[in-house]
């Protein structure tokens, strides 16, 4: 009897993380130009500001993920998703760049909770053949959340000014989290050593592949932070179409890419979409027209696209369920640095040189993250799986 993937669980759950996923996508065309323009930030402010919010979910990931696999998923699931909404409407009264900081990192703390216990949810109930793909379409919900993020705020802004666009990403979020209130969790024992110890709350089998997706997160993290500023610079009429473009190429990517991942494993689709990376950002940094700046979406798209899934699928693969929640939040924790990291490097390139400049350097961190990959982290992934394939069928 074939699994099924799309269940009910799963349906409820990937339409939650589009929802929050465009709550948090529709700040990222108009929130660095309120920092820019409204709070009078530089461009190293803007990175500092941007960067807390990663530096945040950082901070709470471990706790996350360890909770996870100790009390259950059910409750700090709708319980972050909440106070996740709630926090949109704090933005409202900011007016100070070092209060904005403050309100965008506890934002961060949300964002990390719901992020990293949605991740260790669909681990739990897409069925172990079909990892791969699963995780590529729960992917495709969170790009489709960055495709219609940024123009719903963008709109929004438009027609009803700041307050009306933070207004529109708390009805969001609540939307988000009425869903995930009837999604069925299911519930595993933990382990009998399973308490609280510092040890636990990293998941240390997956600590090579996870470094290899803070390297590779710092591309992500530049681009980000800086393309609806870049857009201006150079006279793009429509910055936030970058988004737009940038999404279709991802969502076309991951269609294909997670059965491919299922069947042939994942090493041919790192280089490709690495390989996309090391291209995209220089074609982005020197062609500075609508062409380079809409033709580097897609490239981007669809190698950025992948990263991720297949990293998660490749996490997911190698840890025991009990421990999936320390495992999903040490590859948050992985991602989250190299963005902030990402973020800060571009934000101090970008005002000591140019942020075509920040975007050559995001090309050259994809190439050590291929490299990365190449020597050391596909290595590791073929032998950790190999032990837990035959832990599952002892001879």
């Amino acid at each position: 009897m074939k699994s099924r993937l799309w269940n009910r669980n799963f349906t409820l759950l990937t339409l939650s993380n589009f929802l929050m996923c465009s709550a948090y996508y529709s700040l990222i065309s108009t929130l660095p130009l309120y920092i820019s323009s409204v709070l009078k930030a530089n461009h190293t402010m803007v990175g500092l500001v941007l960067s807390s919010y990663a530096i945040a979910s950082i901070l709470v990931r471990p706790f996350c993920g360890f909770s996870l696999d100790y009390f259950g998923r059910k409750t700090i699931f709708i319980a972050s998703l909440l106070v996740y909404g709630l926090i949109f409407n704090v933005y409202i009264v900011t007016a100070t760049v070092w209060f904005m900081i403050v309100v965008r990192f506890m934002h961060g703390l949300t964002w990390g909770l719901t992020t990293t216990s949605n991740s260790t949810i669909a681990g739990d109930i897409i069925p172990a053949d079909k990892r791969g793909e699963g995780f590529g379409y729960f992917g495709v919900m969170t790009t489709a959340g960055m495709a219609l993020g940024p123009m719903v705020g963008s709109f929004v802004l438009q027609h009803g000014g700041y307050d009306a666009m933070f207004l529109s990403g708390f009805g969001i979020s609540m939307l988000s989290m009425i869903l995930s209130t009837f999604i069925h969790y299911p519930v595993f024992h933990r382990l009998p050593e399973s308490t609280f110890q510092w040890k636990n709350l990293v998941e240390t089998n997956v600590l090579i592949p996870s470094l290899n997706l803070l390297i590779t997160s710092l591309s992500y993290g530049g681009l980000l932070s800086f393309i609806a500023l870049y857009g201006e610079e150079i006279g793009i009429k429509n910055p936030s179409g970058f988004f737009l473009i940038y999404a279709l190429g991802i969502i076309t990517s991951r269609f294909s890419a997670g059965k491919a991942v299922d069947r042939n494993g994942p090493r041919r689709i790192i280089i490709l979409c690495l390989s996309l990376l090391i291209i995209g950002f220089p074609i982005l940094a020197l062609v500075k027209n609508d062409f380079g700046f809409y033709f580097s979406a897609i490239i981007l798209g669809f190698g950025g696209g992948v990263v991720w899934p297949t990293f998660q699928t490749m996490i997911n693969n190698i840890v025991e369920p009990n421990h999936r929640g320390a495992a999903n939040s040490t590859a948050f924790i992985a991602m989250d640095l190299g963005m902030g990291l990402g973020m800060i490097f571009a934000g101090m390139i970008s005002q000591r040189y140019s942020i075509s400049t920040a975007f050559l350097f995001c090309s050259l961190s994809s190439v050590i993250g291929l490299t990365l990959f190449l020597r050391f982290t596909l290595k590791h992934y073929l032998a950790r799986r190999r032990v837990m394939i035959l832990s599952q069928n002892p001879l």
